[in-house]
């Protein structure tokens, strides 16, 4: 049997969360059972408490706000617990029409991706304003070199994923999921694929950021941090390099007096070349680490996958007790 789980990330959506959870599919081919997942993260208005009254199977509650990050983080963890072979992850504002649903699984159920991504058409989008658009292209641009892939919408958070690359995916930043995960899955080498999705007019601003500078600047931080993570012995080599190239020009200015003979007056461009061509030094040798340290990730990643297989065939195994349908994750006061 297939087995999907939708879930939702929510904050303070009681109003919403009703809309999104009836327009959800009941039946999809390929699929033999379809749950549904929300994750509650620190809301205040009663969320999950519509979610249970709506007949939700599964709800994780976050004791604070944690962050959109976070809580697809904890959706995944969760829909892997509960034996999910497929996890779509959506939203609960009603952006997504839930029919294409359908659309995101039927490659996973095909066998011919690991991750689908819906493509909200950004070029062509009525919901989007010009700079919207602008925007979205450049960063879906940047994502798919990055990332190695063909993806033309990086920040949907629509996608589907399997069971194996939701083993695979550890979300590390806190701001958002959506380039982060690309980038790990590409450099993972997962089959990737877009598919077109409709999207709907926006209820109400994004609580994902104030202001389009804070989304830029977060999104080009957590994109920097995520290919400095799987590419630490490139970045840092290029980063040295150029350190390295700058150090030169002061140096050879040095040389060029010395050997006209006026080299006394010009010191100091000798002692800030040889400072910054240590420097650059310094920082490739640290790429070298960095690679050793990746080199161990790499086994440690493998390590969890294993351990989140062993944990689901134990969870098989047990005899299943009846238990609250609220399930709280977050252990901290």
């Amino acid at each position: 049997m297939t087995k999907l789980i939708i879930q939702i990330p929510c904050f303070n959506e009681a109003e919403n969360l009703p809309d999104t959870l009836v327009a959800l599919p009941r039946r999809i081919p390929g699929v033999d059972q379809i749950e549904v997942l929300v994750i509650d993260d620190g809301s205040h208005d009663g969320t999950a408490e519509v979610a249970r009254r709506f007949g939700v199977q599964h709800v994780v509650r976050h004791r604070r706000n944690r962050g959109l990050a976070a809580a697809f983080q904890s959706g995944l963890d969760a829909a892997l617990a509960a034996g999910a072979d497929i996890v779509v992850n959506t939203d609960a504002d009603g952006q997504y029409e839930g029919a294409d649903i359908a659309k995101l699984v039927a490659p996973i159920v095909a066998r011919e991706a690991d991750i689908v991504i819906g493509d909200r058409g950004v070029a062509n989008n009525a919901h989007f304003g010009p700079f919207k658009r602008l925007l979205q292209r450049m960063g879906s641009s940047v994502v798919r070199r990055l990332s190695r892939t063909e993806v033309t919408d990086a920040v949907s958070g629509f996608r589907a994923i399997s069971r194996t690359a939701a083993q695979r995916i550890t979300i590390t930043t806190e701001f958002s999921y959506t380039t982060d995960m690309l980038i790990q899955a590409g450099r993972k080498r997962l089959k990737i694929v877009s598919v077109p999705i409709r999207t709907h007019a926006a209820v109400r601003p994004s609580r994902l950021f104030t202001s389009i500078p804070q989304f830029i600047s977060r999104q080009l931080m957590t994109m920097a941090r995520a290919y400095a993570t799987y590419n630490p012995l490139r970045t840092f080599a290029l980063i040295g390099a150029a350190v390295s190239l700058v150090g030169l020009l002061p140096i050879l200015r040095f040389l060029y007096f010395w050997a006209t003979g006026d080299g006394q007056g010009h010191v100091q461009s000798l002692v800030l070349g040889g400072s910054l061509l240590v420097l650059g030094v310094l920082t490739g040798l640290m790429g070298v680490l960095a690679d050793l340290i990746g080199a161990n990730r790499k086994l440690l990643e493998a390590t969890l996958k294993h351990v989140r297989q062993l944990e689901e065939q134990v969870a098989r195994l047990e005899p299943q007790a009846p238990a609250s349908p609220v399930q709280n994750t977050d252990r901290a006061a």
